[in-house]
């Protein structure tokens, strides 16, 4: 379709619609070259009609880029279903247009039967797994907010450390952990074998070759990547479902310089690690979903060097000292604590 939208575009010929996609297949699966279109859903080559429209409309209303053709080699598998064209049957089955009857394992309660709606549902494929992902509406029942602000100050030692009121809430670095920390050794272990399976195969040919047993290393090397990004990412997501579920009227944090951060490159694998802009992502969606005020404070707020209990800033504050000390008023607290303190105050 792609491809036929830039042919017509060439001739000077009007631009096809998502329903004159939609009209464009019913003759190309009879002229006996497309017999294989029949092995698709048509509700699939639908939405597929439907989503190049919307990327039209994205691009002529300078929201995108130009729609481009899929790579075959970086592209995950997927395909949409309509939404009319899932349902589940019972807990273990569901019932999915052309497939028919299919085993699936979830941890949600899903609504039986065909008067169940979804929204956008699709089929992934990544790394041996197939996902259906789908969107269900639902009543938002707006919370009662507390009368309290939260400062919430992110870091390196610890994930975040949250100031709600004078109670602190402290969350551990998931990176530290023993999983984690298993599965990082193991990860290396993987690069060294991929690395070596990479010169045998130079030497042997004069040029590179992937061999079966290249192809094994490198697949269970995604597999590792993989189970780590989503250890980070679940973690990263109880951690805000938490922070937000205790329902203050304002959540205030850091606008942090990641890119000046990295440049130091004692800490800089450490911090990527952290996926600081992700934390900021997830809270601010999650604070506008149940009416709560988020609040960036200024890149130059000093909210480490500045005592919580007088006021006073402490220029001399370096890195290492993990317990701020005020010589004015003699304040002895945990750095981070003093930091989310100050946030949970601030004053734009």
């Amino acid at each position: 379709m792609l491809d036929l939208q830039n042919s017509l575009y060439k001739q000077g010929e009007k631009h096809l619609s998502a329903f004159g996609m939609m009209n464009y297949l019913k003759p190309l699966k009879n002229d006996g070259e497309h017999d294989w279109l029949y092995e698709v859903s048509s509700l699939s080559l639908q939405v597929i009609c439907q989503d190049l429209d919307q990327a039209y409309r994205r691009f002529f209303g300078k929201q995108a880029k130009y729609p481009k053709f899929k790579s075959r080699k970086r592209s995950r598998p997927s395909y949409p279903l309509r939404s009319d064209g899932i349902y589940f049957l019972d807990e273990r089955v569901a019932k999915i247009a052309k497939l028919g009857k299919v085993k699936y394992k979830t941890d949600f309660t899903l609504p039986y039967g065909r008067d169940a709606k979804f929204t956008n549902p699709r089929i992934t494929y990544a790394n041996g797994k197939w996902m259906l992902s789908f969107g269900m509406e639902c009543e938002n029942q707006v919370p009662q907010l507390k009368d309290e602000s939260m400062g919430i100050d992110l870091g390196v030692k610890e994930q975040a450390v949250a100031a709600f009121g004078d109670e602190q809430l402290v969350f551990h670095n998931i990176n530290k952990s023993k999983r984690v920390r298993e599965l990082t050794c193991k990860l290396k272990h993987t690069q060294r074998s991929l690395a070596r399976k990479y010169q045998a195969s130079k030497k042997t040919n004069g040029k590179f070759v992937k061999s079966n047993n290249y192809v094994r290393e490198q697949d269970k090397l995604r597999r590792i990547y993989q189970k780590i990004a989503n250890i980070r990412n679940n973690y990263i997501h109880q951690t805000t479902h938490q922070l937000v579920s205790m329902l203050p009227y304002r959540v205030v944090m850091e606008d942090l310089n990641v890119r000046g951060m990295m440049k130091n490159r004692h800490l800089a694998k450490a911090i990527s690690q952290q996926n600081f802009y992700e934390f900021n992502r997830q809270m601010h969606y999650k604070c506008e979903w149940n009416g709560i005020e988020f609040i960036k404070a200024d890149r130059f707020y000093p909210s480490s060097k500045t005592c919580s209990c007088c006021g006073s800033i402490k220029t001399d504050l370096k890195l290492k000292d993990r317990v701020y000390k005020c010589s004015n008023c003699g304040n002895e607290i945990d750095r981070d604590f003093n930091a989310a303190l100050n946030l949970s105050r601030y004053v734009a």
